[in-house]
């Protein structure tokens, strides 16, 4: 039996269908079943279940708000985090947080390999940096750390579902293109974590995203291409044309040493992914 925490989000969703693909049996819970920032809370579905495995996907995501309310994101990315890593502690559930790229500083220009000096730059990713570092320090025994980055999939509010719909209205776009990283499909992040679960890989910290790297201007090109659109309206701008309360991390390419060393396979090239992906993606826009 697996619980996935945060499971109403877009990677719960896509870790509820990796699951049932494999045949696994599963419990997913959101923040109105379970409080992850109440300890309580926890132990009544951890006692109640006894997973084998928890996967830890529910966070404070906003990163702009975060800003502004850096206590509420640290209650549920740090205090709630640590509920978690107690709690699998005390059942003796092997635990899987997700983390993001948001822990460094986006000061670099070759991958940020696990072992890197975090040094994040905003709020959300200092919640989430005291969340790894709690997990790390209420259970290092049986926890496995994933960061990720630039999610998206058919579900939830993301960047490639905003460019599909604009694509098929044909509007023109004006997208930053001084920001590197790896676009990620959270179908394939959700099936890496399965993998990585399922070698019995050892403890620590992981990278989970697709390989290669592009800006979030190539990312909207390749969608507009896709789906058909005039590419020519998409237009390369920079990030001081968008000014957010939040830094974005100007560099956000993750290595995967640690994945290659536990002979895990490595997640394909993002425009593959993102290449499979449209169709689902259209399909799901349409029905909305």
């Amino acid at each position: 039996m697996w619980l996935v925490l945060g499971g109403h989000g877009q990677l719960g969703k896509c870790l509820q269908l990796s699951l049932t693909s494999h045949g696994i049996a599963y419990t997913a819970v959101g923040s109105a079943e379970v409080d992850i920032t109440d300890v309580a809370s926890v132990a009544a579905i951890m006692k109640q279940l006894t997973p084998d495995v928890v996967i830890n996907a529910a966070a404070w995501t906003a990163v702009d708000d975060a800003e502004s309310h850096e206590d509420e994101a640290y209650l549920i990315n740090c205090v709630g985090a640590r509920n978690v890593a107690r709690s699998a502690k005390e059942f003796s559930s092997k635990l899987v947080h997700v983390s993001t790229d948001y822990v460094f500083s986006g000061a670099s220009n070759v991958p940020f390999t696990e072992g890197h000096i975090t040094a994040p730059v905003g709020a959300y990713g200092r919640t989430k940096l005291a969340g790894e570092l709690a997990v790390h320090e209420e259970f290092p025994e049986q926890s496995l750390i994933v960061r990720t980055a630039w999610l998206y999939s058919e579900f939830g509010s993301n960047f490639a579902r905003t460019m599909v719909r604009k694509a098929l209205a044909k509007a023109p776009v004006r997208v930053v293109n001084d920001q590197l990283g790896q676009p990620t499909l959270a179908t394939d992040l959700a099936d890496h974590i399965l993998a990585l679960v399922a070698a019995g890989t050892p403890v620590g910290t992981y990278h989970g995203t697709n390989a290669g790297q592009a800006t979030w201007y190539d990312f909207a090109k390749e969608i507009y291409c896709l789906v058909g659109a005039d590419t020519a309206l998409v237009t390369a701008v920079p990030s001081s044309e968008y000014p957010t309360r939040a830094t974005r991390p100007a560099y956000s390419v993750l290595g995967h040493a640690n994945t290659e060393r536990a002979r895990v396979a490595l997640m394909r090239p993002w425009l593959e992914a993102l290449t499979e992906s449209i169709p689902d993606i259209i399909a799901r826009v349409d029905q909305e």
